[in-house]
């Protein structure tokens, strides 16, 4: 089992297991929600995952054109977890509020394009 909160620990989501897919993005949205130049996202299937606490929400289109809510402390405005309209069988949670430097790395990555020329990663990713 594995938890993940907000800053000041009001919202959480508790998830079973590993992760199905953990993906880094450059996409702009992705840089605007996070306050740095990529997020990176632990999707696991949305019946093994349990969130508790008080969550705002914010909807917006996603570069495919389909919805995702943003699920976000109402205390403290961590983006926590969000549901994307595309694949509404898995929940997305922000690996930073995992807090865990052990997590899994990144194996795939999107929106390279839009990565800033400064950013150096390895690892291997895949887009």
């Amino acid at each position: 089992m594995r938890t993940a909160s907000c800053a000041c620990g009001q919202l959480k989501i508790s998830c079973d297991g590993e992760p199905a897919l953990v993906a880094l993005c450059h996409c702009l949205d992705c840089q605007k929600r996070t306050g740095s130049t990529y997020g990176v996202a632990a999707f696991f299937e949305r019946d093994k995952a349990a969130a508790e606490g008080t969550a705002g929400i914010y909807s917006r289109s996603a570069q495919s054109g389909r919805q995702v809510a943003f699920h976000f402390c109402a205390a403290c405005g961590s983006s926590v977890f969000w549901e994307p309209e595309q694949k509404p069988e898995w929940i997305a949670v922000a690996v930073g509020c995992f807090a865990d430097p052990t997590f899994p790395a990144p194996t795939r990555i999107a929106w390279e394009e839009r990565r800033h020329p400064w950013v150096c990663l390895g690892g291997g990713l895949t887009d």
